[in-house]
C-alpha cells in the first residue's frame, strides 16, 4: 500500500486551466517581453501588490493602483483591469483532473485544493475570486484552502503545514502537485511529495504511480 494517504491540488494550472498562460496573452498583445509580469512580482516581493492581493490585503479593485505602480518602478505600462479580466477567462475546469480527484476518494484517500486568490469585492464570507469556483468545484474537495481567506500564500511554508493539519496527516504522507515550481520547494523541505504540472496528463501518470491507481485511462 502507498504511503501516501492524501492528495493536494492547486486550481489554476492544475486542477483549472492556467492563468499564466492569460498572462502570456497579455503581454503578447501589449508588446511586453515574455514574463515580464512574472519578473515585477517576484521583485516587488512579499510586500508587493500581488503579494497582498493574494494575502486578502487588498481586493481586486484595491489592487490596480499599486501593482500598476508596481510595474511602472520596473518599467513597464499595465492596464490591471484589463490584465485581471485575462485571467479571469482562464477558468475552465480540466475534466481529466476532476476525473482523477473522483477515483481518487473513491479509493478513500483525502483530496485537498491549496490555492493562491484573491478578493473581488469588500471583504466578506462570498468575497474570494474563487468563489465562484469554490461553489463549482468544493464537491471534488474534502478540505479546500484558499490564500485570501488564512491570510497565507504559497511560497509561505505555513500554508502548506495548514492544509496538512486540515488533512490530519503529517507532510510525508501528502502529496502535492503545482504547476510552479517555487510553489513545490517548500512543500518537498517538509516532506511532502511533490509533482510538477507541465502536462497533465504526464503529472496524472506521476501521480497514479505513486499512488498505486490508473488516473488517465
Amino acid at each position: 500500500m502507498s504511503a501516501i494517504a492524501a492528495v493536494v491540488f492547486d486550481i489554476g494550472g492544475v486542477v483549472q486551466d492556467s492563468p499564466l498562460h492569460a498572462i502570456a496573452r497579455y503581454e503578447r498583445e501589449r508588446g511586453l517581453e515574455t514574463n515580464a509580469i512574472n519578473r515585477v512580482v517576484v521583485a516587488a516581493g512579499e510586500q508587493g501588490a500581488w503579494a497582498r492581493l493574494e494575502r486578502g490585503e487588498l481586493t481586486v479593485q484595491t489592487f490596480y493602483a499599486p501593482f500598476e505602480d508596481d510595474c511602472r518602478a520596473r518599467g513597464i505600462t499595465v492596464d490591471g483591469r484589463q490584465l485581471m479580466a485575462k485571467i479571469a477567462e482562464a477558468s475552465a475546469p480540466r475534466p481529466r483532473m476532476l476525473e482523477a480527484i473522483r477515483r481518487i476518494r473513491a479509493r478513500g484517500l483525502p483530496v485537498a485544493a491549496l490555492t493562491n486568490n484573491w478578493v473581488t469585492e469588500a471583504p466578506g464570507p462570498a468575497s474570494p475570486r474563487e468563489a465562484a469556483t469554490r461553489s463549482r468545484l468544493a464537491a471534488h474537495f474534502d478540505v479546500f484552502v484558499e490564500s485570501a481567506v488564512v491570510g497565507l500564500r504559497k511560497p509561505d511554508p505555513r500554508i502548506y503545514a495548514l492544509v496538512c493539519e486540515k488533512l490530519g496527516l503529517a507532510p510525508p504522507r501528502v502529496a502535492f502537485l503545482d504547476d510552479i515550481g517555487r510553489n513545490l520547494k517548500p512543500a518537498r523541505e517538509l516532506g511532502m511529495a511533490t509533482i510538477k504540472v507541465d502536462d497533465p496528463d504526464q503529472a496524472l501518470r506521476e501521480l497514479g504511480a505513486l499512488l498505486g491507481l490508473d488516473l488517465i485511462s
